[in-house]
């Protein structure tokens, strides 16, 4: 409830665990286990899985379990964090979208999320069509936004006829995204059409 940051070294170690002995839950475990290495994690992981297991309660399998943890966590340091592309120009979105539906022969509708450095959290198709048109629903572009945690938003379809003038549905469409995540302190950044040959930019 009030989130893992809140939870003790030894609190931690008994949910690897998963359960203790007849005498001790597995928290009381999880804390003679770290009084061995004086309540050093530094040290609990240099422990090798037989030492692990010279404590009474833990077996084979605890003590794989908390090595593959502590392995993670190891691994985990180690890694470069992600670089997100950062987008910064309608060209950024072209660059994205044009490879991959510019060229299709029916329409498809795509909405991409962005922090507030404008940096990509994710993209998703939301509607599939024909030819000539494609159904984005509202409702579900709102459900996107909110699982990412967004700040902005930028919408894209494709135009297979490569005539890349919005019609008065992709206005209306626009406009009620836009006034839609208003209210969720979202912005609506960009909606582009794309084709084979190029693409057009309502932010532009």
């Amino acid at each position: 409830l009030k989130g893992r940051t809140q939870l003790s070294d030894a609190e931690l170690v008994a949910i690897l665990l998963g359960s203790g002995t007849r005498k001790e839950s597995a928290v009381e475990l999880g804390r003679r286990l770290l009084q061995r290495v004086n309540n050093n994690l530094v040290e609990l992981g240099k422990l090798s899985l037989s030492e692990m297991q010279q404590i009474n309660g833990i077996g084979p399998v605890k003590a794989i379990t908390l090595t593959a943890a502590i392995e993670l966590g190891r691994r985990r340091q180690e890694a470069a964090p992600i670089q997100r592309q950062h987008i910064r120009a309608s060209t950024d979105l072209y660059e994205i979208f044009g490879p991959r539906i510019g060229d299709l022969p029916h329409e498809e509708f795509w909405v991409m999320s962005l922090n507030r450095s404008n940096k990509i959290l994710n993209s998703k198709r939301i509607g599939s069509g024909g030819i000539s048109s494609t159904v984005a629903d509202i409702r579900l572009i709102l459900r996107f936004a909110l699982e990412c945690n967004a700040s902005g938003l930028v919408l894209c379809h494709n135009h297979p006829s490569g005539n890349l003038t919005p019609s008065d549905q992709d206005r209306r469409l626009t406009q009620a995204v836009k006034k839609a995540v208003s209210y969720l302190d979202i912005d609506l950044l960009d909606h582009i059409i794309v084709s084979e040959s190029g693409y057009y930019s309502f932010a532009d």
